[in-house]
């Protein structure tokens, strides 16, 4: 009866939160206004340079970053937006243009490496009071923000979000205006990054006393009991008391548990932390299978008044690492089987909508990904959103190892942002840093980075991603865990040398493939879809993962990269505009080596058989058939015909030279175990294209203005084979509540617009497949109808539905 009574009034607590409490968290992507300036020319950059904006407080002059400079005739943009993407492509050899996909951005390009960005807003009088603050979660670059003429601050990073409190600059029951100026002219990686507000932008409210905007709240768990650690911060004009307490509720919102109220006092200006803890009777785990979350409600009241509240999703897991025995979450031991990615994809550049993280985790795990490196940048919340979701572990990278007060800044950002997630299983200080990781110097910083995220939270470790082989002098002698990026051949003489260090594969294999295409095409620039093209830094998956499976010691490790991103075209340059290193290419189509990994980071039976078998014109040729599969062994058909067994080795993969000739390869397999179970693929020659094909990802979307849906295309022949080498024209259009916001193909040569102008949405298909990118518009509810094209095709239509959250 007593836990009923709780539970009672904490229900009754909760549904009168939302009337009493002051807090709001709005987004804040909606109604900006963007154009190009220019880093040269301040005629062309709107006077920026000209008038003396920074002499006296307000005094903006007559840029946009005054509230009267009038924007009319400005681009309308919802954000996330990358104004990178828009750009031509262009070949030039200087400015690093290659390393970030031959984009118009760099240096050599001022008039399109600034962007302006304005919003305006209102904020009634009603809502005045408390404190105001808008948070940036990643501009591209450089950034420099205004608000009603008022100068802000700036941030210099492109990966670490900033927030200002603009209480003091807020007019009300009139316009705001805030501006925002990018400059991305300078790079902080040797890929493509995007440019402009690429991360969503947030407006919060809250009261004076209030749980601290970053880092407010840290929910951390031992076994079954659960820590709440809550820090608040006093803006108000006094000393301010409160009560402080905490619920935990399960996924349906039913209340399970609850912590003691701890009364604190906070000096003006000031902040205080204060432990709760609740214990959960039997709790249920997050695991990669079931990544079950709790909810985590903080509850700031004055007397019977809510004042503040905050709400953490958060699992029970354990993470242990053992130097001798590997990783265990939960208690069971787990293999890494990462992957290293880039923040961009096909048709949207780095602007990213969320449900984009989800479609992108999703098939990483039907791959058997387990875990993924953020390399080389704090990532989006969105992305660590879906990995809790859905179950990915996440070695959380931050962007430079440096412990200077800048640098070190965003990695306690970082660290306070994330530390209360499930995903989140260790924290990266940095990437071959080859100046610096192998002296005293590096050491020192390493130790400081190790130390602060020792501080904020204890209940991780570090790693960093080390390309220096076997020296142990340097970061790794402060370590806790030593990552090796390549250099496979030092890991076995660096654990005899070191066995009390901890080891795992930060960034393996980098092979370099392209989907579909089985010979070397120069020409286009591209390389061969097999497991056995690689740089002379890197290995093979087979051979990364045969040496990871072998060592119980060895964590296992990230490959180099989960999907094709834009830029560090290898081994070519131009015309290849992306790099090759994907295991799936920049839509998330599978190559040849994502079968591999299939192979043996899944459960189950598998076989798959490449390549094609569209080869007019070279009857007789000899063709390299490779198999990928988890059985013991694996007998080829060509029409019919055996072309022998072959027994499979563990780990590995088997092939066979066979003389084309049209019709049907057949590859059968049976499995371990008894009784032993037969599967099968088959590849046939197929007939021309005559019919498109759509497959959406969901077919049910939120019309809230952000979600949306992958539509991905293929093409089929009379017999309705899928016709795997099709080059097709597709055309694209839709009615209903709902916008394009980008295509690709994965063609990493391709020079078509992620954009398309005038409403004229195509894409070529490339070896059979391209795919759209469908966005809500937030107009309402109701039907959506998407077709698709070709010339001398049978069109396909799908209806999706967009409905009310």
């Amino acid at each position: 009866m007593k836990k009923l009574c709780w539970i009672a009034l904490f229900a009754a607590t909760v549904s009168s939160v939302r009337a009493q409490n002051m807090r709001s968290r709005d987004n804040f992507d909606e109604g900006w206004k963007f154009h190009l300036g220019s880093n040269v020319d301040y005629t062309k950059d709107f006077g920026y340079g000209q008038d003396l904006i920074y002499a006296k407080t307000g005094d903006a002059g007559h840029t946009p970053a005054s509230p009267h400079f009038k924007d009319a005739d400005w681009e309308s943009v919802r954000l996330p937006h990358d104004w990178a993407i828009t750009l031509p492509f262009v070949y030039k050899k200087d400015g690093d243009l290659e390393g970030h996909g031959f984009r118009q951005t760099g240096p050599l390009f001022p008039e399109s490496n600034v962007g302006w960005y304005r919003k305006t807003f209102t904020v009634h009088r009603s809502d005045s009071g408390g404190r105001f603050v808008v948070t940036f979660d990643g501009i591209f670059r450089d950034s420099r923000i205004w608000i009603n003429g008022y100068y802000l601050g700036s941030n210099l990073s492109g990966y670490s979000g900033i927030s200002f409190d603009i209480t003091d600059f807020l007019w009300f029951d009139k316009p705001n205006v805030i501006t925002v100026r990018a400059d991305a002219s300078q790079y902080e990686g040797w890929f493509y990054e995007g440019a402009g507000i690429y991360r969503h932008v947030w407006l919060e409210r809250f009261n004076n006393l209030h749980l601290a905007h970053e880092g407010g709240v840290f929910v951390h768990t031992d076994d079954n009991k659960v820590t709440v650690e809550a820090t608040l911060d006093n803006k108000g004009l006094a000393p301010a008391g409160a009560q402080v307490s905490a619920y935990i509720t399960d996924r349906s919102g039913a209340v399970v548990a609850q912590t003691d109220a701890a009364p604190v006092q906070v000096a003006v200006d000031g902040s205080q932390t204060v432990k709760l803890s609740a214990t959960l009777a039997t709790p249920h785990l997050w695991n990669l299978d079931d990544p079950y979350l709790y909810r985590a409600v903080v509850l700031v009241k004055d007397g019977d008044r809510v004042i503040d509240s905050s709400l953490t999703r958060f699992g029970v897991r354990t993470i242990t690492v053992d130097a001798d025995k590997g990783l265990f979450l939960n208690g069971k031991p787990i293999k890494i089987q990462g992957v290293c990615c880039h923040q961009d994809h096909a048709g949207v550049g780095a602007a990213m909508p969320d449900f984009l993280q989800y479609y992108r985790i999703a098939v990483l795990k039907e791959m058997g990904t387990n875990a993924y490196r953020t390399s080389h940048n704090p990532p989006t919340p969105e992305l660590l959103d879906a990995c809790d979701s859905l179950g990915m572990l996440v070695l959380d990278e931050t962007r430079l190892l440096d412990s200077g007060p800048e640098y070190e800044a965003q990695f306690k950002h970082l660290l306070l942002r994330d530390r209360s997630r499930p995903c989140v299983f260790m924290w990266s200080i940095g990437n071959e840093e080859w100046v610096a990781q192998t002296n005293s110097i590096g050491k020192r910083i390493a130790q400081n980075q190790v130390l602060l995220a020792h501080e904020l939270d204890p209940t991780r470790l570090c790693t960093e991603a080390v390309n220096d082989g076997n020296v142990f002098h340097g970061v790794n002698e402060v370590l806790p865990v030593r990552g090796f990026n390549y250099n496979l051949h030092g890991v076995d003489p660096y654990r005899k040398e070191h066995p009390t260090q901890p080891i795992m594969g930060t960034e393996v294999a980098s092979t370099v493939s392209t989907r579909g295409i089985y010979i070397r095409d120069t020409p286009n620039a591209y390389v061969p879809d097999y497991d056995s093209c690689y740089p002379p830094w890197a290995s093979t998956a087979e051979t990364w993962w045969t040496l990871a499976a072998d060592r119980p010691w060895f964590m296992g490790g990230f490959a180099w990269t989960g999907f094709d991103y834009r830029g560090e075209p290898t081994p070519y340059g131009w015309p290849n505009i992306n790099s090759h290193f994907g295991i799936m290419d920049m839509c998330g189509f599978p190559k040849n080596v994502y079968y591999y990994y299939k192979s043996w980071w899944t459960d189950g039976n598998f076989i798959h058989l490449s390549p094609h078998w569209n080869w007019k014109g070279s009857e007789g040729k000899v063709i390299k058939v490779w198999v990928n599969t988890s059985c013991k062994d694996v007998e080829l058909y060509l029409n019919g015909k055996s072309l022998g067994k072959k027994e499979m080795p563990r780990n590995g993969h088997l092939y066979w030279f066979v003389k084309y000739k049209p019709g049907t390869l057949k590859a059968v397999g049976h499995s371990f175990g008894e009784p032993s179970r037969r599967i099968e693929e088959v590849v046939s020659t197929t007939g021309d294209p005559l019919k498109v094909v759509l497959t959406p990802y969901r077919k049910v979307i939120m019309n809230d203005g952000r979600d949306g849906t992958i539509l991905n295309v293929t093409v089929l022949d009379a017999k309705g084979l899928e016709v795997p080498d099709a080059m097709n024209l597709i055309h694209f259009s839709l009615s209903g509540n709902a916008r394009f916001i980008g295509v690709g193909n994965g063609d990493p040569s391709s020079h078509e617009p992620d954009l398309c102008p005038d409403g004229q949405w195509q894409r070529r298909l490339f070896n059979g497949k391209c795919q759209v990118i469908l966005q809500s518009d937030g107009k309402g509810t109701g039907p959506i109808q998407v077709q698709a094209n070709g010339d001398g095709l049978q069109g396909a239509s799908v209806e999706l539905q967009a409905v009310g959250s």
